[in-house]
């Protein structure tokens, strides 16, 4: 079960890969970025938001940071400006950093309590569960933009854990 090492592991794996697909998408005009390729968010720039929108409901809930503008059905519309979406993705993606070096380990024993406002009821489920739920959404979202970007010609690098540089290393 999910413990501080995987929160550190696939907190650095996030950036990483953040970096890898933004990077990409740098190639790519505006026009590129918010085509809609039939994803379930349609565009690239789409589903980054969506990413972006639930990293930060996912980290105000574990450690009380700001909550994100908007709701669900909007967290797909946050991007305005290219490169202040870039500077948001870094920021938050240490913020995650810095959440999963100083984590407790007693914060992983007991439930998560959160009210969603997508189905508007309250829930109580296993730390250890919803932690391994924001790094697979994560993942999932990123997969779709992987596709995007191949299909748009753009060639992201290597998504695979094991190669990720200095895996084991220190955040």
């Amino acid at each position: 079960m999910p413990n501080q090492d995987y929160v550190l592991i696939m907190a650095r794996y996030n950036r990483w890969q953040n970096e890898n697909l933004l990077a990409a998408t740098d190639g790519l005009s505006p026009d590129e970025r918010r085509k809609d390729r039939g994803a379930f968010f349609g565009s690239i720039e789409r589903t980054f938001s969506h990413i972006l929108w639930a990293d930060m409901i996912w980290l105000h809930r574990f450690a009380g940071t700001s909550r994100p503008k908007g709701s669900h059905s909007e967290s797909d519309a946050l991007i305005g400006d290219w490169d202040e979406f870039r500077e948001l993705r870094d920021r938050l993606d240490r913020q995650i950093l810095q959440w999963a070096h100083d984590v407790s380990p007693d914060w992983f024993e007991g439930n998560l309590r959160w009210t969603s406002g997508m189905v508007h009821r309250e829930f109580s489920m296993p730390r250890k569960i919803v932690i391994m739920h924001l790094f697979n959404h994560q993942t999932h979202h990123r997969g779709q933009i992987h596709a995007m970007l191949t299909l748009a010609g753009a060639q992201p690098g290597a998504t695979d854990l094991l190669v990720m540089p200095e895996i084991y290393a220190s955040a």
